[in-house]
């Protein structure tokens, strides 16, 4: 008799603990790790180009505003900008946010993809390795010295160059405001 006493409460006792542990897992936390894992893998695959690979990337024909940003982990002016042009590309999905490094390819693994992970870079990275500078440096901007922070803010009617770093988030945008 005790044992059917015994019985009904613990089945009770297993309702109580079953409906808890399906109350306290909710999707909020997997949804956050989804969005995360999101962000942080945008730049798992980071393409290498050289320059006739990289070229289409810097014109457009559509109504879509780019900014283009070249830079280096080793500069920094780059690396104190960054986190503006972050800021900024999260304000303005509409704009095509692309972070070219000019690091060096044998460096994405060890380096690049940590120093991304480090900062919070969530902006598409692309790694341009071209050896001849000289030569694809004047066809983006004949001015460009070749010397970085460098940025080009374009849409298909008006192109802008900016040999310099951007010293917050409204400098970024009070120059791409030029582009309407």
């Amino acid at each position: 008799m005790n044992l059917l006493k015994i019985k009904p409460l613990k089945s009770p006792l297993y309702l109580v603990l079953a409906l808890s542990l399906l109350m306290s897992c909710n999707n909020t936390k997997s949804d956050k790790t989804l969005q995360s894992n999101t962000t942080t893998n945008v730049n798992q695959d980071i393409p290498v180009y050289d320059f006739n690979q990289f070229e289409p990337l810097i014109y457009t024909e559509s109504d879509k505003t780019y900014l283009i940003n070249f830079w280096a982990m080793w500069c920094a002016p780059c690396v104190k900008e960054l986190p503006y042009i972050e800021q900024f590309a999260a304000k303005h999905p509409d704009v095509e946010v692309i972070l070219v490094s000019l690091d060096f390819p044998k460096d994405i693994e060890t380096k690049l993809k940590p120093f991304l992970k480090e900062k919070n870079i969530s902006s598409k990275v692309v790694l341009l390795d071209d050896p001849d500078s000289n030569t694809w440096i004047d066809k983006i901007d004949p001015n460009w010295s070749g010397a970085i922070p460098f940025t080009i803010m374009f849409n298909k009617d008006e192109r802008l160059f900016y040999e310099r770093s951007f010293e917050n988030l409204e400098d970024i945008e009070n120059q791409i405001h030029k582009l309407n």
